[in-house]
């Protein structure tokens, strides 16, 4: 438990130097916005984003990617009152099988985690206690597992000592999580992302894929942290990466959102300044567009992992000039924002925001306006 203890201190300097970004903003995002007419903030040919029944920026929710209102729910009791009996119920009554147990302990990993960084010291109290007041809970063992991970990625640089020491915290939190539920795909999930940090060599990192692949060969997350480990940014290549996603694609069941995966590939390798205007009307981005927008179309509506999918075509669609597209994703997902791409930003809310908006002037400055949107 001493490593929770020692995230006050940590927390202190996130506080005093703010998150630290993962993924610069796209400097050509400024030269895209030449597609559209600018004017002025509050000017009577402004576009405005509410007048859609959008959320304002502020209400943005970047705790979770999509709406799971017992989640939410929870997280408001629990926040509300620093007690984490009703955090437990629901992971422990959540299936292991799917996604929503994975995005339910990230969702209370992250809302512990910004608890510490708005308030050092007293923030993610709760947490603190579950892991000391329980501790064979297993869901409590992920959530500090996650907790850790995410503390480490937010806080520290990677391969400095704070953030190895987080990690290789994680990694044992990761092995307590295991045998407490051994059917459980999610403490490997989580070890996925402390593989990429602590740079597993690929072989013990395809050990640790076999044991998630044992349990859910189809988990979106799972993929999501793998691709990263594969990238060229870390320990792969773009060739890699690309395979992977593929290889992932092709094997995936019919309605399986895997078929995305491309895209995310994609978007890991864009590069960090646009210096092509034509990146985004290639073959290669309009395809994996494509492939995206036809899992999202395949896909249970209730699926998941439609929201993640969901707000990474936003991105693109944004950048390609496709507004009503855009538009139409933006309707099915507005007011939650914590999921790629928004949370490489330091500012999540607000680059979602102002892709959001760049999305409303293009539809406006082509004819759109609130009453032609398909709701």
């Amino acid at each position: 438990m001493d490593i929770l203890w020692l995230l006050l201190a940590l927390g202190l300097l996130a506080a005093a130097l703010g998150p630290v970004p993962r993924r610069r903003r796209d400097p050509g995002l400024g030269r895209r916005r030449g597609l559209i007419r600018q004017v002025p903030a509050g000017s009577p040919d402004a576009a405005d984003p509410e007048e859609y029944g959008f959320l304002r920026q502020e209400e943005l929710d970047v705790r979770v990617p999509g709406p799971d209102e017992e989640l939410l729910h929870v997280l408001d009791v629990v926040q509300g009152t620093q007690r984490w009996g009703p955090a437990s119920r629901l992971l422990a009554a959540t299936p292991a099988e799917g996604e929503i147990r994975w995005q339910r302990v990230q969702g209370f990993a992250g809302a512990a985690s910004l608890e510490l960084a708005a308030r050092p010291g007293a923030g993610g109290r709760w947490l603190r206690e579950w892991r000391v007041e329980a501790p064979k809970d297993a869901g409590a063992a992920a959530v500090q597992a996650e907790f850790l991970v995410q503390q480490a990625w937010r806080t520290s640089r990677p391969g400095a000592d704070e953030f190895r020491i987080l990690l290789e915290e994680a990694r044992a939190v990761c092995g307590e999580a295991a045998l407490l539920a051994p059917g459980d795909p999610v403490p490997y999930v989580i070890e996925l992302s402390v593989a990429r940090g602590l740079g597993y060599p690929p072989a013990e990192f395809d050990l640790l894929w076999a044991k998630v692949m044992d349990r859910a060969p189809a988990h979106m997350g799972a993929h999501l942290a793998a691709l990263r480990y594969w990238s060229a940014a870390w320990h792969g290549s773009r060739e890699e990466a690309d395979g992977f996603a593929t290889a992932a694609a092709a094997r995936a069941p019919r309605g399986s959102l895997l078929a995305a995966l491309p895209l995310f590939a994609l978007y890991e390798h864009l590069p960090e300044v646009d210096l092509v205007r034509s990146l985004y009307r290639s073959r290669a981005v309009i395809r994996a567009v494509e492939g995206a927008m036809f899992a999202v179309h395949a896909a249970r509506a209730d699926d998941p992992v439609l929201p993640h999918v969901r707000h990474l075509l936003v991105l693109f669609l944004v950048r390609m000039g496709r507004w009503g597209e855009a538009m139409g994703q933006l309707v099915l997902v507005d007011g939650h924002v914590g999921a790629v791409p928004w949370t490489y930003a330091a500012d999540p809310a607000g680059e979602y925001a102002l892709h959001r908006a760049l999305a409303v002037a293009g539809y406006e400055a082509n004819g759109g306006s609130p009453a032609t949107l398909p709701r």
